[in-house]
């Protein structure tokens, strides 16, 4: 059974950089025709797609959010990280990892969601 984890800082400061980690069990990143993706809930709105990843390295970007955003493996084999530069109140929400099938085009699996605020 595939699982992925969020992991990072709970809080973080206007201007600042939010950075997250997915873990991912159970399975391996390694097949490449899987989209390692990055959504976010903020308070009273719909899932809002940030970004993804493939294991050969490609990334795609959400155009209202290319500019801060950059998704990367991460330091483990099995990771993959989400950095949002010069964040505001705004990008307060509950951040999801989760897998996208490149094929079929369905999320088949998700992380539990991590709360991140942004306020001094």
């Amino acid at each position: 059974q595939v699982q992925l984890q969020e992991s990072g800082p709970g809080l973080v400061k206007p201007s600042q950089t939010l950075s997250l980690t997915c873990t991912v069990s159970g399975g391996s990143i390694t097949p490449d025709y899987y989209y390692w993706s990055w959504i976010r809930q903020s308070p009273g709105k719909g899932l809002e797609w940030m970004g993804a990843i493939r294991y050969s390295g490609s990334t795609y970007y959400s155009p209202s959010l290319k500019s801060r955003t950059s998704i990367s493996r991460g330091a483990s084999e099995n990771q993959f990280a989400l950095q949002l530069s010069s964040v505001t109140p705004e990008d307060t929400a509950v951040y999801y990892c989760a897998r996208k099938n490149v094929v079929t085009y369905e999320y088949d699996y998700w992380g539990q969601g991590t709360q991140v605020t942004v306020s001094s």
